[in-house]
């Protein structure tokens, strides 16, 4: 039932992104996606590339006991999670198994995989927060300013996705105990042979959170990914010729990453993210036809990195299956 949700939500976000193209203006929006070449485009496929780097970093930074080289594993885990989430009709918990399971089948025991994906995705959550009270509190200035035309409307939008991000931090934060269970049902489902008891889930989360330098480390390396990634949306609206302040596009994409982490259920955020696009790009001089441009650019580059991704990492689970 869960996947066949899953489906459904996919298909009327996809439905929404045609109409919301045709409502702007079939042209404009290929045009934009044209501009950026194919030259613009590997930039862009490289720049992705090192924001995993940095994102597999901090997971690596709340696995202590290992050594610097198991960092590509968590970078390779976080990118077929990434993929996960991105490519295939599954919600973020989906990505969040497949990584998990990257990094066990890394050679990395299961306890510490567990217990270290919810540290990484509670500091992932609190930079994110951060994130975004930038992005609210640009938005109100842009308000104050009277610059912000039309942002009265989404400032309530906004407001109420800050306010469910807080809550499913909080929630993250508290219910780190009854996730530790969770986590334990998802290792017997995954590796039956190398289950990991709450027990030992427990002692490692402790020993994770009795060295909060490595806490922080994760927590600062999640915000320069945030910083990153938003920089990659820079860089696209650069090669489409639109000259939009890096402040704008920072403020952008704190809002629409808000918004996306909000509709967690919707694989991809396949509609939500074009969306947003329309209505809070105006706010800061990008056009609908630009701003959903650069929403298919995005998803464009997350196929072309996450497919070969995703195929490698079948391919590693066909060889570990063989006789």
């Amino acid at each position: 039932m869960g996947r066949i949700v899953a489906i459904l939500l996919t298909i009327i976000g996809a439905g929404a992104v045609v109409w919301l193209i045709g409502a702007t203006g079939w042209r404009d929006v290929v045009g934009g996606v044209a501009r950026v070449g194919w030259s613009g485009f590997v930039v862009l496929m490289v720049w992705t590339a090192l924001t995993l780097v940095v994102l597999g970093a901090g997971w690596w930074a709340v696995a202590p006991g290992l050594e610097r080289r198991h960092w590509p594993t968590f970078a390779w885990a976080r990118m077929t999670r990434e993929a996960a989430t991105d490519v295939l009709p599954f919600s973020q918990f989906g990505g969040l198994v497949i990584g998990a399971r990257t990094a066990i089948a890394g050679g990395i025991r299961p306890a510490l995989v567990y217990a270290s994906l919810i540290a990484d995705q509670t500091t992932e959550l609190a930079a994110q927060l951060a994130f975004t009270l930038f992005g609210v509190a640009m938005l109100a200035l842009a308000l104050g300013a009277g610059s912000g035309a039309g942002g009265a409307q989404v400032l309530p939008l906004v407001l109420s996705g800050v306010g469910v991000l807080v809550a499913i931090m909080l929630g993250f934060a508290l219910g780190q105990r009854p996730m530790l269970r969770m986590a334990q049902g998802l290792a017997g489902r995954l590796l039956p042979g190398s289950v990991a008891t709450v027990e030992a889930l427990t002692s490692e989360l402790d020993a994770i959170y009795r060295q909060p330098g490595r806490v922080i480390a994760a927590f600062l390396l999640h915000l320069v990914a945030w910083v990153f990634s938003a920089g990659g949306a820079w860089l696209a609206l650069h090669f489409m010729g639109q000259d939009v302040p890096i402040m704008a596009v920072l403020t952008i994409e704190a809002l629409i990453f808000t918004l996306r982490t909000v509709a967690f259920a919707i694989p991809g955020g396949v509609g939500v993210q074009e969306g947003a696009y329309v209505l809070i790009g105006p706010l800061f001089g990008v056009s609908p036809g630009v701003g959903l441009a650069l929403s298919l650019v995005k998803r464009a580059r997350d196929i072309c990195v996450g497919v070969p991704g995703l195929a490698l990492w079948q391919w590693l689970e066909w060889r570990r299956a063989r006789p």
